[in-house]
């Protein structure tokens, strides 16, 4: 099981258009540090698939037939962008993965092309090519669903956007040893939101869980530039995430 974090932002990316700051320029000259929308490519027993679809080259990325599926955590338009086109093209129909909501994108419903959405339940696991995947509802505001993968005995916790996480996700997931915990880590300890973690609340599930190792994702530019002031005091186990970045196996 493998796991490349090919987006590690927030909906306004990094640099964010339109700043001016001496971290948003820093950032537009050296673009391995540039943030997309948070998503993921998860390949197991040659398979591959994508956890949410922010991207807007999917389809340059991944020529038809190579994706095995997706995995959507919800349907904000950052997280669903890339489906737009991609599902006009021709071939196979790609199964999506997806919370039960009933509203999702758009007319993504409505015109589904090639996608062939598959709604699931909070916490009924199923199989999919040797993998194991259990959805966990989060809290956010619209129905968001984390997942557990499970391969070879080998648990991996992608859990983007939330705000803490839900009494039964959380006691869940503590019956279960992680081997990586990625996590939404939207913001610094100096803001507060409604939908989204900041560094307390990571590091508060951090400690209940107590993964192998977390990986910090859907950073947003508030919280980047705090990082680059202030990264060297996260735990040796609490990483931040960065683009096209393997974080399982190291």
């Amino acid at each position: 099981m493998r796991l490349t974090l090919l987006g590690s932002g927030n909906a306004g990316g990094m640099p964010l258009y339109g700043c001016n700051c001496a971290r948003c320029a820093y950032v537009e000259l050296n673009t391995e540090l540039w943030r997309g929308p948070a998503c993921a490519l998860l390949e197991v027993e040659g398979n591959k698939y994508l956890i949410d679809a922010g991207l807007m080259d999917i389809t340059d990325k991944y020529p038809a037939g190579s994706l095995s599926g997706i995995f959507l955590t919800h349907f904000h338009p950052d997280h669903v962008q890339g489906l737009f086109h991609l599902r006009w093209g021709i071939g196979d129909k790609i199964p999506v993965y997806c919370p039960p909501d009933n509203t999702g994108c758009a007319d993504l419903f409505k015109h589904t092309g090639l996608l062939y959405f598959q709604k699931q339940k909070k916490f009924i696991s199923f199989a999919l090519d040797y993998l194991k995947i259990t959805p966990l509802p989060l809290i956010h505001s619209k129905v968001t669903f984390g997942y557990l993968f499970e391969h070879n005995e080998k648990r991996i916790a992608y859990l983007t956007d939330t705000k803490g996480l839900p009494p039964k996700t959380l006691s869940w997931l503590q019956e279960q040893p992680l081997d990586l915990l990625v996590i939404d880590t939207s913001f610094s300890p100096l803001q507060e939101s409604s939908g989204h973690n900041n560094l307390n609340d990571t590091l508060a599930i951090h400690s209940q869980l107590q993964p192998k190792r977390t990986i910090l994702t859907h950073i947003s530019h508030e919280f980047d530039v705090w990082l680059n002031q202030n990264g060297n005091i996260l735990p040796k186990s609490v990483k931040v995430a960065h683009d096209n970045q393997n974080v399982f196996p190291l």
